[in-house]
């Protein structure tokens, strides 16, 4: 049976929720016997560039293009045979592919006896041939460097930490060697790779060929920008046959633009006017950026018959690259392409709504009578609260951990109230601050603009009180509780998670949770 995209995605995730959703803390997911924290299932975000390559890749087949993979290593020769004269100029800005030599590793008696030493053991004739044979090898390329330090374990008798060390302090060599460059480069453009393809497919395929590619390409820049990065992917296409012309570049050009929704963008001739194109085919498309103002996203043009005839390509080829990290650019409102591309290195921006649900309890009951004394604190409290002191109100008479209990609010010193005035206080993040206010005129303005994190001063302490209550009676002890000032989180039980922490410092905003709690609870033994 086949099964659509979106009916293999939903499968998968009806899946993921049955094997990972089950159990109340931890699971075994598939019966053997090991055991994994429950993780629960959260709709899950696109990357923006994947997200966009996604999307071209569907106009590309929707107007009948097919998918193609272009080679990705181009030998120097191909520049030069693609781009004429201007070859060394353009190879400026391409990277060559380097690698290490491999070195040719004597072993004279001294380092035979370094090797003994370091293994505690003697080699015997045997071992010395097997080393030397082994090293010989890899210098052949008979043994992959990243199986060098197995197989040596292998000769030696010896596990892989000592090869390091012999491989450390008896051959320098392998700690002296520098890369040296081929002249194999990787591709700084799709057209490289096409010029390659054409050449091996223009006569042995029904014409026009109609093909696109979304990859990788690699360009050596002075440095990276708001609008440029050494690598990005081009949504390249080609078009060959015997009446294809640069109308076909606008057809496709708007077509892929008019599929995101774009009307507002611009051809205009590319001055920079290419060797492997025909001169004044080159053309550039620009679509409008809120921030950077017109933006180049594409350029396509005609390819240069001496070019094409390099690689024995006999018909006319139109050529198309669209620059998926700007058009992203453009789709997501971005300012900066890097922190479009790779935002972990870039601090996040959270709304007040995600700061605030990063906040909770510190500590809460794990039992149902833990839950409920805790909801029968607040409940008391909150109908007391002015009540003059000394006072005290019974909140829960209960079973708690196989311990009778009684639980009171209260508060032991005169000319006082049961709770302080900050009890009421709710927990809201506004402007990136987050802030401990209550419900008066003066915080109006918070509590309208800001996001409340849905935890009161009191809501968290009750919680904190009926967790320790609810770990004394699983000791068969009763316990006291008591909260007086507030200044940081913790006094009031509260837990910010460490990304809304991190924001907080980056952004320099602050967290002012400060006020007069006083809420005291004790729980004691119910001897009846």
């Amino acid at each position: 049976m086949k099964f659509s995209p979106d009916e293999y995605r939903e499968l998968a995730r009806s899946d993921f929720e049955h094997a990972w959703n089950k159990g109340p803390e931890i699971i075994d997911p598939v019966g053997a016997g090991e055991k994994y924290p429950r993780f629960q299932y959260k709709s899950a975000r696109r990357h923006p560039i994947a997200e966009t390559t996604a999307r071209l890749r569907e106009v590309y087949l929707s107007i009948g293009f097919d998918e193609a993979r272009v080679p990705l290593f181009i030998d120097e020769s191909d520049v030069y045979r693609q781009f004429g004269p201007e070859a060394s100029a353009v190879l400026d800005r391409v990277f060559y592919l380097g690698g290490l030599p491999r070195p040719n590793v004597g072993i004279g008696k001294e380092r035979i006896l370094r090797i003994e030493e370091i293994l505690g053991k003697s080699l015997g004739e045997e071992g010395e041939a097997h080393l030397r044979e082994t090293l010989h090898a890899y210098k052949k390329a008979e043994v992959d460097g990243d199986e060098l330090t197995y197989e040596l374990s292998k000769v030696l008798v010896c596990d892989d930490a000592l090869v390091v060390r012999i491989m450390d302090e008896v051959f320098p060599e392998f700690r002296a060697l520098t890369p040296e460059s081929s002249r194999t480069t990787l591709r700084s453009h799709m057209t490289s790779g096409w010029f390659l393809s054409l050449g091996a497919m223009w006569d042995r395929l029904p014409l026009p060929i109609r093909q696109f590619s979304i990859d990788r390409c690699f360009r050596r820049e002075q440095e990276e920008g708001p609008t440029r990065l050494m690598t990005y992917h081009s949504a390249s296409c080609i078009v060959a046959g015997e009446h294809v012309t640069v109308e076909d570049g606008k057809a496709v050009a708007a077509a892929l633009l008019k599929a995101f929704g774009f009307e507002d963008f611009e051809f205009r001739p590319d001055e920079k006017r290419s060797k492997y194109y025909i001169p004044d085919t080159q053309t550039e498309v620009y679509a409008r950026h809120p921030v950077h103002g017109w933006v180049e996203v594409a350029t396509f043009g005609m390819y240069s018959p001496s070019a094409l005839a390099e690689y024995g390509v006999g018909v006319p080829v139109m050529n198309l690259g669209l620059g998926v990290e700007r058009l992203a650019m453009i789709e997501y409102q971005a300012e900066d392409v890097r922190q479009l591309t790779h935002p972990q290195f870039f601090p996040p921006v959270f709304t007040d709504a995600e700061l605030a649900g990063g906040i909770d309890l510190r500590e809460a009951p794990q039992t149902r009578e833990g839950i409920l004394m805790a909801e029968a604190i607040q409940k008391v409290a909150t109908a007391h609260a002015s009540e003059e002191s000394p006072c005290s109100f019974e909140a829960w008479d209960g079973e708690c951990c196989g311990t009778r209990l009684r639980v009171f609010v209260e508060e032991e010193e005169e000319n006082s109230r049961l709770c302080g005035p900050a009890v009421f206080n709710d927990v809201y993040v506004e402007n990136g601050k987050i802030l401990g206010v209550p419900d008066t005129k003066k915080f109006a303005k918070v509590r309208a603009n800001g996001a409340s994190a849905g935890i009161s001063y009191l809501e968290a302490v009750a919680n904190l009180a009926a967790a320790r209550i609810e770990e004394a009676a699983c000791a068969g002890e009763g316990t006291r509780v008591q909260v007086k000032m507030a200044k940081i989180p913790s006094d009031v039980n509260l837990k910010i998670e460490n990304y809304v922490m991190r924001t907080i410092t980056d952004n320099n905003k602050k967290i002012d949770l400060r006020g007069p709690v006083f809420v005291t609870v004790r729980s004691v033994l119910d001897e009846e």
